[in-house]
Parts: structure tokens; C-alpha cells; sequence
């Protein structure tokens, strides 16, 4: 009895409510990444400043929430080879994140710089 009760818990928890909140991370990374496009498209025709940091920070952002999700789904991998393609996915992510981190540094440097050339102008 109480091994059926701990197994059906097991896959509802493991497998119902993992799946779910995998999708919901999945989908909340998709929905920053297209709003920050969609804005930062809208800015670059009407070319303001600093458009590729303002991209850059959502595509960190929608990144992190992806690999939540990749994270999250560890928690039900049954094969070793599953486990290897999400590994592998992780990593990935987690290079174009710190990718996009030094790009946002060195962008925001180049603010920087060019704030101050503004102020010894005057």
C-alpha cells in the first residue's frame, strides 16, 4: 500500500509537475527573448542608442530561464545518454550566457567612455 501510494506520488511529482514547470521556465525564456526583439527592433528603427545592450540583457535573461528549465528537467532523466544531450545543453547555454556577459560589459564600457568624452568637452 504505501509503496503505491510513494510511486504514484513519485511520478506525479517527478514527472507531472517537473514537466510543467519545465514548460512554464521554457516558455517564460520565449516570451522575454521575443518581447526584448520585438522592442529592441522598434528602437533600432527608430535609431536609438544603445540597442544591443538592451537586446543583449534580454537574451541573458531569456538564456537563464532556459537553462532553468534544462536544469529542472535533470530531475527525470532515466538514460545516461538523456543525461549527456542535456549536459551538453547546459553547457552551451551556459557559454552564450557568459558570451553575452562579457558583450554587455564591453558595451556598457563603451558608455561609459563615451559619457565621459561628453563631459570633458565641457
Amino acid at each position: 500500500m504505501m509503496e503505491n501510494i510513494i510511486s504514484f506520488l513519485e511520478h506525479v511529482v517527478l514527472t507531472d509537475v517537473v514537466a510543467i514547470c519545465t514548460f512554464l521556465l521554457e516558455m517564460a525564456g520565449v516570451i522575454v527573448l521575443m518581447t526584448t526583439s520585438i522592442k529592441s527592433f522598434i528602437k533600432w528603427l527608430q535609431k536609438k542608442n544603445h540597442v544591443q545592450l538592451d537586446l543583449a540583457h534580454g537574451t541573458a535573461l531569456a538564456l537563464t530561464f532556459k537553462m532553468g528549465g534544462e536544469v529542472l528537467r535533470t530531475v527525470v532523466v532515466r538514460e545516461w545518454q538523456e543525461l549527456g544531450i542535456l549536459g551538453a545543453i547546459i553547457l552551451l547555454r551556459a557559454a552564450l550566457t557568459v558570451m553575452l556577459h562579457w558583450e554587455i560589459k564591453s558595451e556598457e564600457k563603451d558608455i561609459d567612455n563615451e559619457k565621459i568624452k561628453e563631459l570633458k568637452k565641457y
